[in-house]
C-alpha cells in the first residue's frame, strides 16, 4: 500500500499489473481453456473455468462465489460472486462472459492456435481475448488494484455475474434474474463487452440494439423438377422469396414494411450521436454512404436506427448448381432494432404483409426464442456523467458516449428485470475479428484499459455514495 492512498496510486498499479506480465499470464491461463457454449459439447470446460479459474481468483479478493446451474437444461452455469463491505455503502454489479464462439481451428493465419495467446507487436491473438475473457479480467484485475491501494478495501460492494452461454444467446439469464433477482441486486450495472467506437478512443455506451432473427421457409413440393422440361409451369420458391424479402426492405437497405421501422431519433440521442464518427480504421471496411435509410449519417443509421439484413438465403444446390426447379427456399434475415421497436409485432406485421401480398405460403417464424431486447439509459443519468468524467481524468481524452451499442448484448436483463443503470465500458475496438479467426486484443487498449477501469473504480469508492443519492433525488 501507499503511504497515503490516492487515485493516482490505483491507476499506477494498474499500469504495472499490466507491465509486469501479470494480465498477460492470467489471459494465457484463460484463454486455454476451450469454452465454446455453441459447440453443445464443452459443459465440462464451461464449469471448469468458474470452478477453476474464476472462483479461485475471486476468493483471494474477497469474494465469496456461488455457481447457479442453468434454468434452461444443457446450457452453461452462472457465477455469482459477492463482496460486501458495509450495507450502507452503494453496490455495483460487473458482469462477463466466460464462453466463446466456436474457435475455427485451422483457419487462423500463419498457423496461429485459438488456444494459445500469440503476441504480435500490439495484437494478442487467441480466442476469447477480445470476446470477453480479456475484459473481464481487466476489470477484475482493475478491482485488485483498487483494493491493494486502499489496504485491503473498495469503498464499495461489489458483485460479479459471470455467464457461460452469451455467446449461444445467454440461455437462462432472463430466469436467474428473475428468480435470484435479491442475490444481484444493485445501484448499478459497470460492464465490458463489445468495442470501442475507435481503438484510441475510450467509450462508454448505455445499451444496445435488440436482435431478432426471422426464418423465412417456403416449401412448394417434393423433389426439384428439371427446368426445360418444368421451367414456367411451376412456381419458383427462390424467385418468390426473393420478391418476398424485397418487398420489406430495398435495394439500398431502406427498410419499407412501417412495422420494422424505429420512432424519430430522440433529441439527446441525436446530440450524442453527433460527436461520434465509426470506420476510418486501418481494418475496416469502407461504409458504403448511399447504403440505409436515406437523410441519416452513417453514425446515426447504426446507433439511432433499425436495420434489417439478409444473413442467409439457400435454394437449390448453391456449391453444385443443377438444372433442375428447386422445390424449397430459405433466408434468415436479421432486424436490429433500436427502442421503441417492438420485436413481436414486427413478426405479426411480417405475417400479415405476407398474406397481404400473395406470399401466405411463405412460412414466417423466430430463428430462437430467447432475444436480445433493445435499451438505452437516459444519457442525463448521473451515473453517465460519472462515468465519463472518470475516463476523461485517467486518460486526457474526451471519451466517446454511444447511446446504445450498434450491436447486441443482454442489457436487457440488467435494465429491465433488475432495474439496474447500465454503464458499459468496452475493451476491444472494431477490428478485432471477434466471432472470427484471428481475434485478437490490442494490448495498448488493455493497458489503458487496466487504468481507467481502476480510476473509475476508485472513484466509485470516493463519490459512489453521492451519485446513488443523486439518482434517487
Amino acid at each position: 500500500m501507499s503511504e497515503t492512498p490516492s487515485r493516482a496510486g490505483a491507476v499506477a498499479r494498474a499500469a504495472a499489473h499490466y507491465s509486469s506480465g501479470r494480465f498477460l499470464a492470467d489471459m494465457r491461463r484463460r484463454v486455454a481453456m476451450k469454452t465454446e457454449s455453441q459447440s453443445g459439447a464443452r459443459d465440462a470446460e464451461l464449469r471448469a473455468y468458474l470452478t477453476e479459474e474464476m472462483v479461485p481468483t475471486l476468493d483471494k479478493l474477497g469474494f465469496t462465489s456461488r455457481i447457479f446451474d442453468n434454468a434452461v437444461a444443457g446450457k452453461g452455469p452462472f457465477l455469482v460472486a459477492e463482496r460486501i463491505e458495509d450495507a450502507t455503502l452503494p453496490t455495483v454489479l460487473v458482469y462477463g462472459h466466460g464462453d466463446v464462439v466456436l474457435g475455427h481451428e485451422g483457419r487462423w493465419r500463419d498457423g496461429l492456435d485459438p488456444w494459445s495467446i500469440t503476441v504480435d507487436g500490439d495484437r494478442w491473438y487467441g480466442r476469447g481475448t477480445a470476446d470477453n475473457k480479456g475484459q473481464h479480467s481487466v476489470n477484475i484485475a482493475a478491482l485488485e488494484e483498487v483494493m491493494a491501494e486502499r489496504g485491503g478495501t473498495l469503498g464499495f460492494n461489489a458483485k460479479i455475474l459471470i455467464e457461460m452461454g452469451e455467446e449461444a444467446g445467454s440461455p437462462g439469464l432472463r430466469k436467474l434474474a428473475e428468480t435470484h433477482g435479491d442475490v444481484l441486486a444493485a445501484d448499478v450495472l459497470i460492464a465490458s463487452d463489445g468495442p470501442r467506437l475507435r481503438a484510441e478512443r475510450p467509450t462508454v455506451f448505455l445499451g444496445s440494439r435488440g436482435a431478432l432473427n426471422i426464418d423465412l421457409v417456403l416449401n412448394l413440393r417434393e423433389g426439384a423438377h428439371h427446368s426445360g422440361n418444368w421451367g414456367g409451369l411451376l412456381a419458383n420458391p427462390g424467385t418468390i422469396l426473393a420478391n418476398a424479402i424485397a418487398s420489406l426492405v430495398d435495394a439500398r437497405g431502406k427498410i419499407l414494411l412501417p412495422a420494422l421501422r424505429p420512432p424519430a431519433i430522440p433529441d439527446a440521442v441525436r446530440q450524442a450521436i453527433a460527436d461520434l464518427t465509426v470506420g476510418g480504421g486501418p481494418n475496416d471496411p469502407a461504409i458504403d454512404r448511399d447504403w440505409g435509410e436515406p437523410g441519416l449519417t452513417p453514425e446515426e443509421r447504426v446507433f439511432g436506427w433499425n436495420t434489417l439484413e439478409v444473413l442467409a438465403y439457400e435454394t437449390g444446390t448453391p456449391a453444385a448448381p443443377v438444372n433442375a426447379v428447386p422445390p424449397s427456399a430459405k433466408a434468415t434475415l436479421q432486424l436490429r432494432f433500436v427502442v421503441g421497436t417492438d420485436p413481436m409485432a414486427a413478426i405479426e406485421a411480417i405475417r400479415a404483409h405476407f398474406d397481404a401480398n400473395g406470399f401466405e405460403k411463405i412460412e414466417v417464424k423466430a430463428s430462437r426464442m430467447e432475444m436480445f431486447a433493445a435499451t438505452r439509459l437516459d444519457p442525463a443519468d448521473p451515473w453517465v456523467g460519472f462515468a465519463l468524467a472518470s475516463l476523461a481524468e485517467t486518460t486526457g481524452k474526451k471519451p466517446a458516449l454511444l447511446p446504445n451499442l450498434g450491436g447486441s448484448i443482454p442489457n436487457d436483463v440488467f435494465s429491465d428485470v433488475l432495474d439496474l443503470p447500465t454503464i458499459w465500458v468496452p475493451h476491444s475496438y472494431p477490428a478485432c475479428s471477434q466471432h472470427a479467426p484471428n481475434e485478437h486484443l490490442l494490448g495498448s487498449v488493455a493497458e489503458e484499459a487496466l487504468r481507467l477501469m481502476a480510476g473509475l473504480f476508485w472513484d466509485l469508492g470516493e463519490h459512489g455514495r453521492t451519485i446513488r443519492e443523486a439518482r434517487r433525488a
